[in-house]
């Protein structure tokens, strides 16, 4: 929020330093993060069409280069828009037992959802590309993902996947909304709860991107755990009895 809108329990940012940080984060987290996230949930959805369809969508580039400019796309301004969130996270002093507005609950949940989504990122950052191609050599499996989706037996995978997923949506459309009064696309209360609705919008579109994608990789995980368990039992079933 900014200092013409700001609510109970946000920090009001003063000086030019501050005000090209504040419009320096909040672009990024738009443009290119917010598009970056919306497409990547959209290659996603591949699941549904199989193996090759997804890696091919996901993981799949057309040389190195464009893995590693991809990269920098993404990680860049998100390294950039975490730091700066971070930074204003521990200026805010919340005052949700002063004020229990509406506004200031949506701040909160902000703030917690900022924390959450960080570390999120961070462990699928880790397991969805730098382990894949700095210790194993290769781009992330469709087969071992979805595996994973669906028997969680290295940790709780489908849960951390829900709850990140989760995050991510409410912090980038809650996050749209403060995107455009600081920007001075909505400048009174009235546009502001007439645009609550686009952001609403937003946060649906992008949960039930992420939620379909992940049913995507837990069913195709169900169908490949039931091939092998088939594999297993199909020797049994043929050896001879034993006299």
């Amino acid at each position: 929020m900014t200092a013409t809108t700001a609510s109970p329990g946000t920090e009001v940012e003063k000086g030019p330093s501050a005000f090209f940080k504040t419009r320096l984060g909040s672009l990024l987290a738009v443009f290119p993060l917010a598009l970056w996230t919306a497409n990547h949930l959209w290659q996603n959805l591949a699941a549904f069409r199989g193996a090759a369809a997804w890696e091919e969508a996901v993981t799949h580039h057309p040389s190195p280069l464009a893995e590693a400019l991809g990269a920098v796309v993404a990680l860049g301004p998100l390294l950039v828009h975490a730091v700066w969130g971070l930074a204003r996270l521990f200026q805010w002093r919340p005052t949700v037992g002063s004020y229990t507005y509406y506004g200031n609950m949506k701040v909160i949940l902000q703030r917690g959802s900022a924390v959450g989504v960080l570390l999120f990122l961070l462990a699928h950052v880790y397991l969805a590309w730098l382990r894949p191609h700095v210790v194993e050599g290769h781009g992330e499996e469709f087969e071992d993902l979805a595996r994973e989706m669906f028997t969680s037996g290295d940790g709780p995978t489908l849960v951390v996947y829900l709850l990140g997923t989760l995050g991510v949506a409410y912090h980038l459309a809650n996050g749209l909304q403060t995107w455009a009064v600081g920007w001075g696309l909505v400048g009174s209360r009235m546009a502001l709860r007439k645009f609550e609705f686009v952001s609403l919008a937003t946060f649906a579109l992008l949960l039930a991107m992420s939620w379909g994608a992940i049913y995507g990789l837990y069913s195709a995980g169900r169908e490949i755990v039931a091939k092998e368990h088939a594999a297993q039992a199909a020797p049994n079933a043929d050896s001879p009895p034993s006299p």
